[in-house]
């Protein structure tokens, strides 16, 4: 697995391990300050120092691991940190699965390694419709609005194109927007999260963001992880949205994180910063997840009031053992 030190990695690695899998994680960097922890939280991953942009050291991970299953979920994810820094995105993000899908081939496990991409639905971009009134499908329009987007759509359709030529077992999983209390606090979502608790204890007195109006398809992280490992059970390699099917604002999440500590008047609370403000904003991300509920059986067990809910708790509960 790539990303172990990610949100999707810790629920991924915890998942894997109650199959019965033995988890190799790829980490980077010798001096990695996520390494002791990882390992601490995740004893039984069995870390591997390598980095997505260096193809030896993605050989030998493949060498040392031998694996049934690859999960490539490593990536520069922030989609405002990619408008800062394109050119390390497309290497990491972009590239890097190129050298993901070529390690396995060059192993001589193409033929019996099966391989996850982490696709996004900012491929989407949140414009062109192709079925107007639904949400995304797996055969919707791409038109991505960042360079997290554009890079992510290279690595969706070099793996497609591995999968073809080359007859690999390779599943793109086009996941919409998935949070949790694992998520980084760069992320909008866990932003307010943490804020809206530290406020709650007096530890903070407002929230800085960028515009409230842009609307997504907010899931459960835990939820969406088992979609992963569900799309390599499945016969067949194949594309897979997963999603909720419903949208909510920025707005409508802070508005229930703070009903959450029981704060109704909250505008006051929120101050706008020009600094987070992007040079071109997806308006709606919406999907379309029949396709994987019909052919995988895959369910969601968190809605976006429990999502909010189930954040919002873990963050204040957080701040206040910072406190003892």
């Amino acid at each position: 697995m790539t990303g172990i030190t990610g949100q999707d990695g810790g629920h991924l690695a915890e998942l894997l391990h109650r199959e019965g899998y033995r988890v190799f994680g790829l980490i980077r960097g010798q001096n990695n300050p996520r390494k002791a922890s990882t390992q601490q939280q995740y004893p039984y991953v069995t870390l591997i120092e390598g980095d997505l942009t260096d193809f030896a050291s993605l050989m030998r991970a493949i060498e040392i691991s031998s694996p049934d299953e690859v999960y490539n979920l490593g990536a520069v994810s922030h989609v405002g940190y990619s408008f800062r820094n394109p050119v390390l995105t497309a290497e990491v993000t972009g590239k890097g699965v190129l050298n993901v899908l070529e390690a396995v081939r060059m192993s001589g496990l193409a033929e019996t390694t099966r391989v996850y991409q982490a696709s996004t639905s900012e491929m989407f971009g949140g414009l062109d419709y192709n079925r107007p009134g639904a949400g995304y499908a797996e055969d919707s329009l791409f038109h991505p609005r960042s360079p997290y987007g554009v890079a992510k759509l290279y690595g969706h359709w070099i793996a497609k194109n591995y999968r073809e030529s080359y007859g690999m077992f390779v599943s793109c999983g086009i996941l919409f927007n998935h949070e949790g209390e694992r998520r980084g606090p760069e992320f909008v979502t866990r932003k307010i999260t943490q804020s809206v608790a530290r406020i709650s204890l007096g530890l903070q007195d407002h929230i800085e963001l960028g515009d409230l109006w842009p609307k997504r398809d907010w899931g459960y992280a835990g939820d969406y992880v088992r979609g992963m490992w569900q799309m390599l059970q499945h016969n067949e390699a194949d594309d897979f949205v997963l999603a909720s099917g419903t949208t909510h604002s920025v707005e409508e999440f802070l508005e229930r994180a703070f009903l959450e500590v029981g704060i109704t008047d909250w505008r006051p609370l929120v101050k706008q910063n020009p600094d987070f403000l992007r040079p071109a904003e997806v308006d709606v991300l919406l999907g379309d997840p029949s396709k994987a509920e019909t052919v995988l059986g895959w369910r969601r067990d968190v809605d976006f009031p429990g999502l909010v809910s189930l954040m919002v708790k873990h963050d204040v509960t957080e701040q206040k053992s910072l406190l003892l």
